[in-house]
C-alpha cells in the first residue's frame, strides 16, 4: 500500500501538462459497446454532487466543448445544492429516474454498488485510449471488489493552510503535531479582537478532523488496509489513544475556535480563514483557488498535516468522479462523455482551474503542481514514513452515512450532552456493526 501511494503522490502531485498521450481529449470515437445507432440523436442526463458555482461553470464549459465535437449528443446537467446533492441523487436512483451519468463519491460508491445503482466500467475502460496513464489511486478510489465504478475527476488530500502574517508577527512556526496546533492556536486566539487560532468545523464533514486525529494518535497500530480498525481487529475508537485525541479535540474547540463554529460546514470554515477570523485551516487543495483570489499572497502559506504523539500523520487521497447508472439506456454515449472529461487535457485543465490533483500520471512536468501551495502535498509524499497513507473504508456500505452520524454525536459531546466514553462507544459500535455486516 505504501509503495502504491508513494508512486501515486510522487507522480500525480508532480502532475503537469500532459505528455503527448492519446488524443488530448479531442477524440470523439465511441468507446465501449454501442447502445444507439450511429448518427442517432442522444440526450444524456448528468447529475453532479460536489456542487459549487465555479465548479458547475467549469463542467458546463467542458460539456459545451464536447457537444460542439459531438453534435448528435446533448447533455442536461443537474446541479443540486451541495448540502442536498447526495440525498437528491439517492432519491433519483431509488426511483430509477432518467439519469445516465452521476457523480459518485468515494463516500457513496459502496452504497450505490450495494444497491445495484451503478454500472462497472471495466469493459468500457479497457478500450479507452487514455487508460494507461490513469494513476493507481485514481483507480483505487473508484473501485469496489476489484471493479471500477467511477473515473475520478480529481483527487483530494488534506493539508494545513495558515495565516503567515499572524505567525510572523508573533514569531511562530506552523505546528507539526496536533498538540502544537492546540498550543499555537491558543496563542493566536483573542476573542475580543474576533481572532481565533483554528478554523473549526463542527457541522457537516466534521469527521474529517476527528478521524484524522484518532488515526494519527493510533499511529502504527492502525490497519492501513482497513483503517477504521487496529491491527488487533478492534476499532480505532476503542483505544486509549482515541480517548486522548478526542479530549484534545474538545480543547481545540473550546479554547482556540469561535463558539459558533460548532455548526460550521465547509463554506463557513473557509470563509472564516479568508476573512481574517481564524489562523489555521485544514482542507483539501480545492480551497487554493479561493485563497488565491480572496487573499493577499503574502498573508498565507501551507504546511503538512499535524502528526500524532508517535511522530506520524495518517493521510489519504480521496475523490469523486463520473459513473454510469445501471439503468441508463445510453451507456455508450455516456462513456464517450466521461472519457472526454477524463482525458489528460481536460482533467489537467479542470484540476488547475478548480484546485485538484490530476488523475493522470502522464502529467509529470508542469511547474504549476511543483511549487507554491501544491508543493506541501509533494513534501508529504516524499516522507512516507512520517506521513503514512491509509485506505479509507470506502467499501463499507455505511461509509456514506458515517459523516452525518459522527457530526451529530460529536456536537452532543462538544455541548456536554454526551460523555466522551459514550461517544467513543457509539463510534466503536457503528464500525463493529459495519464489519459484522460485511463478514456475513
Amino acid at each position: 500500500m505504501r509503495k502504491i501511494v508513494t508512486i501515486l503522490l510522487s507522480m500525480i502531485l508532480l502532475a503537469g501538462l500532459l505528455a503527448a498521450c492519446g488524443d488530448g481529449g479531442t477524440n470523439t470515437k465511441s468507446e465501449g459497446t454501442g447502445t444507439k445507432a450511429s448518427g442517432e440523436k442522444v440526450k444524456l442526463r448528468m447529475v453532479e454532487s460536489l456542487t459549487s458555482p465555479k465548479r458547475t461553470e467549469l463542467i458546463k464549459q467542458a460539456i459545451e466543448s464536447f457537444e460542439e465535437q459531438n453534435p448528435n449528443i446533448t447533455i442536461e446537467l443537474v446541479s443540486p445544492p451541495f448540502d442536498q446533492a447526495d440525498n437528491k441523487i439517492r432519491t433519483m436512483l431509488s426511483a430509477k429516474q432518467d439519469v445516465d451519468i452521476l457523480e459518485v463519491r468515494d463516500l457513496t460508491v459502496a452504497e450505490f454498488v450495494n444497491n445495484g445503482y451503478i454500472e462497472p466500467l471495466d469493459a468500457l475502460v479497457d478500450s479507452w485510449s487514455d487508460k494507461g496513464t490513469l494513476s493507481p489511486v485514481a483507480r483505487s478510489v473508484g473501485t469496489v471488489d476489484d471493479k471500477l465504478f467511477f473515473i475520478a475527476n480529481g483527487l483530494y488530500q488534506r493539508q494545513m493552510f495558515y495565516r503567515k502574517d499572524w505567525f510572523d508577527a508573533k514569531g511562530l512556526q506552523p505546528p507539526t503535531t496536533w498538540q502544537e496546533l492546540y498550543e499555537t492556536g491558543k496563542t493566536l486566539t483573542d476573542p475580543a479582537a474576533n481572532r481565533f487560532g483554528f478554523s473549526f468545523r463542527g457541522g457537516p464533514g466534521s469527521n474529517g478532523n476527528t478521524d484524522a486525529m484518532i488515526l494519527s494518535y493510533n499511529g502504527d497500530n492502525v490497519n492501513l488496509e482497513d483503517s477504521m480498525f487496529l491491527k488487533d481487529g478492534k476499532t480505532v475508537f476503542s483505544s486509549p489513544e482515541a480517548k486522548q485525541a478526542t479530549e484534545l479535540y474538545m480543547k481545540i474547540y473550546k479554547e482556540t475556535s469561535p463558539p459558533d463554529s460548532i455548526n460550521w460546514g465547509f463554506q463557513e470554515q473557509v470563509q472564516a480563514f479568508t476573512s481574517g477570523v481564524t489562523a489555521i485551516l485544514l482542507q483539501d487543495p480545492d480551497v487554493i483557488q479561493t485563497l488565491e483570489t480572496g487573499m493577499d499572497k503574502n498573508t498565507w502559506a501551507t504546511a503538512p498535516m499535524p502528526k500524532g504523539p508517535g511522530g506520524k500523520a495518517l493521510i489519504s487521497a480521496g475523490g469523486a468522479g463520473w459513473g454510469i447508472t445501471s439503468f441508463s439506456k445510453n451507456k455508450d454515449a455516456a462513456f464517450k462523455l466521461i472519457s472526454f472529461l477524463s482525458s489528460p487535457q481536460q482533467n489537467i485543465e479542470f484540476s488547475k482551474k478548480f484546485g485538484l490533483i490530476p488523475i493522470h500520471s502522464s502529467a509529470s512536468e508542469d511547474p504549476f503542481f511543483q511549487s507554491g501551495p501544491y508543493k506541501t502535498l509533494l513534501d508529504m509524499s516524499n516522507k512516507p514514513d512520517d506521513f503514512v497513507n491509509y485506505k479509507p473504508p470506502f467499501t463499507y456500505p455505511g461509509t456514506g452515512k458515517w459523516g452525518e452520524i459522527s457530526s451529530s454525536s460529536q456536537q452532543s459531546y462538544l455541548l456536554g450532552k454526551l460523555s466522551l466514553d459514550d461517544l467513543l462507544k457509539q463510534w466503536d459500535q457503528y464500525w463493529t456493526d459495519q464489519k459484522s455486516q460485511v463478514s456475513k
